[in-house]
């Protein structure tokens, strides 16, 4: 189920649409979004499998709230969440289709720590840990530069960390956007501050800059 919002997110203006259903959700200012996620939710294909067939190793049901972007970009936004369960998460998220995403994750760890985390999905999907962080909230940036994609994290928004560069089986268009997820817990809350969006092609990968 999709449909379109319309928001006074100024910061980010592209017409908005909603995949999966939010528990609630709201616009607290033109650069700044809360999403609730409901319980089990989450974008996810597990790559050792499931009770026999694909429908059952996948679970696409967490609210994304996402536009379609063309070319070169980075979407940056400050990321606070009420973490409660494990994999509890705020994302940002790049989306080709049910088979090909990636999204950047400020997620609470099995170690009840919160953690930044990259899963790429082509078919399937990876999970690969960062760095845990002292507080409840960090900087994350989703970018594109030609063919590949980038993902970055930052615990002040201004010194940036290199998490992932990886690829997508994507044109010219793809989706991008924010995620909230509770994939074992009764519900999540994550806050989108101070997000601002550029189409200026990313200059290294590596510091960030």
């Amino acid at each position: 189920m999709s449909w379109v919002e319309s928001s006074s997110l100024t910061a980010y203006p592209f017409p908005l649409t909603w995949y999966g259903s939010p528990a609630q959700s709201r616009f607290l200012g033109p650069a700044a979004l809360e999403i609730t996620a409901g319980s089990k939710t989450d974008v996810f294909v597990n790559p050792q499998g499931g009770e026999g067939t694909l429908d059952a190793e996948r679970t696409l049901n967490a609210p994304r709230l996402l536009a379609r972007v063309s070319g070169d970009f980075q979407l940056v936004s400050h990321v606070a969440v009420e973490f409660a369960a494990t994999f509890d998460a705020g994302v940002l998220l790049i989306w080709v289709g049910d088979d090909q995403w990636g999204k950047l994750c400020f997620e609470y760890s099995p170690q009840g720590k919160p953690m930044v985390v990259s899963v790429v999905t082509k078919g399937v999907s990876d999970d690969a840990n960062s760095f845990v962080t002292p507080n409840r909230d960090v900087w994350l940036r989703a970018s594109r530069v030609g063919r590949a994609f980038a993902f970055h994290a930052s615990l002040d928004g201004h010194r940036w960390e290199f998490i992932r560069h990886f690829a997508l089986d994507a044109g010219e268009t793809v989706e991008l956007g924010f995620e909230a997820q509770s994939p074992t817990g009764d519900g999540c809350t994550a806050r989108f501050e101070e997000i601002a969006f550029s189409d200026r092609r990313l200059g290294d990968l590596r510091s960030g800059d």
